[in-house]
């Protein structure tokens, strides 16, 4: 919940004349769009969506719609924690207890562990921005990397047994820490220019998330695949991936019959990119605060 002793915009006096106003609500409700846009896009190899629950046999379409009702104001006060200086372990503890309220709505499946991270830093580095001349200018990755780096390497759990930690131990892949670390280089290489640029070309949301995550499948050694499908597994993805994108990907005629076809493959192989997806939800928000259509 938000903390209603502070207000819902942020205006401090600052030296020459800058006076920055935050609107926290609109930072959420743009996480809470994100995710809800990701979800519902179809179709999409191996994830859950409302047609069907891809390689997921614990989960489905209202899982995911149930947790993101129970996220709704942990953006907005994680934002409020930065822009009003209360450092990186008050965000971080803003965070779990959003992942409990998670886990309480959805019976312990964790739906937005993920998300919740990438989507928590990304508007506390632009409520951040408008609050200091300093950083004016800088896009939210590079803040990120800048303010919390360091101290988001050195907060993982050296004995946690989430997925993401189970990987990194097994693989020496950095996973959704080393991304958000160093300032989310597949969020701005890969996710935010695809989306940009097919939303340029006129297609719609749905066609536009769907292609940047096949883009972002293809680069991303997503901890997801490597979890279920091993090295292996997540070698097919990215090459299935590469080739869709190479033959058009989602501009190509008959994409979404190609992508029916790659998404029954993932589920025969239980692969699900859930990593690549919790970047799609990222680059949606980055591309928003970065191109100044809100705040």
């Amino acid at each position: 919940m938000l903390n209603l002793e502070r207000t819902l915009s942020y205006s401090p006096e600052t030296q020459q004349g800058f006076s920055p106003l935050v609107d926290f609500h609109v930072l959420d409700q743009l996480c809470l769009h994100a995710l809800r846009t990701e979800v519902i896009a179809w179709p999409k190899p191996g994830l859950v969506t409302p047609v069907d629950s891809g390689s997921h046999q614990d989960m489905h379409i209202g899982t995911f719609l149930k947790s993101i009702t129970a996220l709704e104001g942990t953006f907005s006060e994680m934002a409020m924690a930065a822009a009003f200086g209360d450092g990186f372990e008050a965000m971080m503890a803003i965070g779990r207890k959003a992942e409990s309220r998670m886990l309480l709505a959805t019976n312990d499946i964790n739906t937005h562990r993920g998300a919740i991270f990438n989507l928590g830093l990304l508007v506390s580095a632009a409520a951040l921005r408008n609050c200091s001349p300093d950083l004016a200018g800088l896009r939210c990755g590079k803040i990120v990397a800048q303010q919390w780096g360091g101290k988001i390497l050195a907060a993982r759990p050296a004995s946690a047994a989430t997925h993401g930690n189970l990987v990194y131990r097994r693989y020496a892949k950095a996973g959704a820490r080393g991304e958000a670390a160093a300032g989310f280089p597949m969020v701005y290489g890969c996710g935010v220019p695809t989306l940009r640029a097919l939303l340029q070309e006129g297609y719609d949301h749905e066609q536009a998330v769907i292609g940047t995550l096949m883009a972002l499948i293809e680069q991303v050694d997503d901890s997801n695949l490597l979890w279920r499908g091993g090295e292996n597994g997540l070698a097919y993805a990215k090459q299935t991936a590469r080739e869709f994108n190479a033959n058009g990907g989602v501009e190509q005629p008959g994409w979404q019959d190609r992508l029916l076809q790659i998404h029954r493959s993932f589920v025969d192989r239980r692969l699900s990119p859930g990593g690549s997806a919790d970047l799609v939800a990222a680059s949606w928000v980055a591309h928003r605060l970065d191109m100044a259509e809100i705040l």
